[in-house]
């Protein structure tokens, strides 16, 4: 990625992991990520809609560490704006995201709108999927943007 340090988004999943005892392999990958984003190799960027979602945790310690980890690692508040907004609205009317999910098209949208070079999510089943890779970089395309990565963990460690 030319010599600069690559900007990327963590999506909710990626604060949530961490703590996944249920799914050793993917709290790992994730955790590995953040070594990572400490040793410099990635500048982290998150927004409110992360915050929002992380506020809805119901279990208070459970909530009170994940949110813990944004200042810890360094993690940029990206805002909210319209543009933001209207992308992510184009997506689902694209059907790259399903109906319903309008945070998750958000996420998308922030990463393209700020010009971050990626995504980093464990949502397999409205953000990490090649329908949605394909479908938001097209919409994407239409729109004046670059096409950005979406992808999990494990594939960002192999960057």
């Amino acid at each position: 990625m030319s010599g600069k340090i690559p900007r990327v988004y963590l999506e909710t999943t990626m604060f949530n992991f961490p703590f996944a005892d249920d799914s050793p392999q993917l709290k790992i990958d994730t955790l590995k990520v953040f070594d990572l984003i400490k040793a410099g190799k990635y500048e982290p960027y998150t927004s409110p809609y992360v915050y929002e979602e992380l506020d809805a945790t119901i279990q208070e310690t459970r909530r009170s560490d994940m949110l813990k980890l944004i200042p810890d690692y360094g993690v940029k508040i990206i805002p909210k704006s319209p543009e933001v907004e209207r992308l992510a609205s184009l997506y689902l009317a694209g059907e790259a995201i399903p109906a319903g999910f309008y945070t998750d098209a958000l996420h998308i949208a922030i990463t393209t709108v700020y010009g971050l070079d990626f995504i980093v999510s464990l949502n397999f089943q409205h953000i990490v999927r090649e329908k949605t890779i394909r479908i938001t970089a097209g919409i994407n395309a239409m729109e004046g943007y670059k096409a950005i990565g979406i992808y999990k963990p494990a594939e960002v460690l192999k960057l």
